[in-house]
């Protein structure tokens, strides 16, 4: 009896050693369940990796239809490689990616291989380096070197914003004389000008240069204001002395109203704002335009003075071009150092998914010169343009 029950124990035993050799074989080969945190212990770390959406390469919509002989043009240099890039970025997410425009930079010295290399990662479209001959960015032979400097102290000591500014000086008399005739941009017909450190708030869903061409417009701006008068003491004197010589480039239906109170007796410093413009570059070629430019860079005043690009450009298309030429970019909502323009409209503004505060448009402020182009083209303000006076 004895023997009987120790063999029974051992059946048992085998028994119990058999399940649990049964068990635990099988659950070896179940998969823990993906809890969050942890991952199968099948699935190498490079293949879930390859799985996320960061790393997917999701397709950029790109937009149908042609395009345009045209560029964005910015003038840098190797320091503003920093701020150039949050700015290319805002320009590509916001409307280049759909479009692929290329990208021309130039510089008044050789660019590195940093910003080159940073700079082509980012543009969708052909991005192009040029320097800019020394002869464009350097004192013409007619200039007064000594009278030059003594006003460049006098405006030191007024604290006039870059009134001691060399490079400053050479840059205004650059864009308004000479960007459009770099051997760069010899290959396009329109050209979006954008500065380092720009912001751009909304999406832009249609080709702005097709816009340009198809409305026949031959200049752009989003935002307008009054010129420093101390930059420009004798600016209008030479424009007048220009239109005395050269009234056939002078428009018919022109846009005199917007920069004079008084029929072109006086300038009132309206403005359009050039470190954002689309433009024509076939218009500032043209003879009228050429024509103006080297009457002012002869009267000396870009040295003699201060005299900005941007009351260049607007004096020349308020004269030259028709006032329908002239565009305002309502939807194109842009920063630049300390001015914003914001879409006045909120339908237009939740529909194209800004992120720009509406209280600090510009637009309506007292310094700006918008309103005037709106009573000179007899154009209704947009809805709700009152909010943001």
């Amino acid at each position: 009896m004895p023997g009987t029950q120790r063999y029974l124990r051992y059946i048992v035993a085998a028994l119990i050693c058999l399940i649990l050799l049964f068990f635990f074989t099988s659950s070896s080969s179940y998969q823990t369940p993906n809890w969050a945190g942890s991952r199968p212990q099948d699935v190498s770390s490079e293949h879930n990796n390859a799985q996320t959406p960061s790393d997917k390469g999701l397709p950029q919509a790109v937009a149908p239809g042609e395009r345009m002989n045209a560029t964005f043009v910015t003038l840098a240099r190797n320091s503003d490689l920093w701020d150039i890039v949050k700015s290319i970025r805002h320009v590509e997410d916001r409307f280049n990616r759909k479009y692929n425009y290329d990208w021309v930079f130039l510089n008044d010295d050789d660019f590195n291989d940093e910003f080159k290399k940073v700079t082509t990662a980012l543009v969708s479209g052909n991005t192009k380096y040029g320097k800019i001959p020394t002869e464009h960015w350097s004192f013409p032979d007619f200039i007064d070197q000594d009278r030059a400097a003594k006003v460049r102290e006098e405006m030191k000591e007024k604290k006039i914003i870059y009134g001691d500014s060399i490079s400053y000086r050479h840059m205004c008399r650059y864009e308004s004389g000479f960007f459009f005739r770099h051997s760069l941009m010899l290959d396009y017909e329109w050209y979006w000008r954008v500065e380092p450190g720009i912001e751009l708030y909304c999406d832009i869903n249609y080709d702005a240069f097709k816009y340009m061409v198809d409305n026949k417009k031959k200049y752009s701006f989003v935002i307008s204001l009054y010129e420093y008068v101390e930059t420009i003491p004798t600016l209008w004197d030479a424009t007048k002395n220009f239109t005395k010589h050269f009234p056939q480039h002078i428009a018919k239906d022109n846009s005199m109203r917007f920069i004079s109170d008084d029929d072109g007796e006086t300038y009132n410093h309206c403005h359009f704002w050039s470190n954002f413009e689309i433009g024509n570059l076939n218009w500032l070629r043209s003879d009228a335009y050429m024509d103006y430019f080297t009457s002012l860079d002869h009267a000396g005043g870009f040295f003699y003075e201060r005299w900005g690009d941007a009351p260049v450009h607007s004096i020349a298309a308020a004269l030259m071009l028709n006032k329908d030429e002239i565009h305002f970019f309502n939807d194109i909502a842009y920063y630049h150092v300390p001015f914003t323009h914001c879409p006045t409209g909120e339908a237009y503004r939740l529909e194209h998914k800004c992120h720009c505060n509406p209280k600090e448009n510009f637009d309506w402020n007292s310094y700006s010169c918008t309103s005037r182009y709106f009573e000179l083209n007899n154009i209704p303000k947009p809805q709700g343009y009152e909010k943001e006076q």
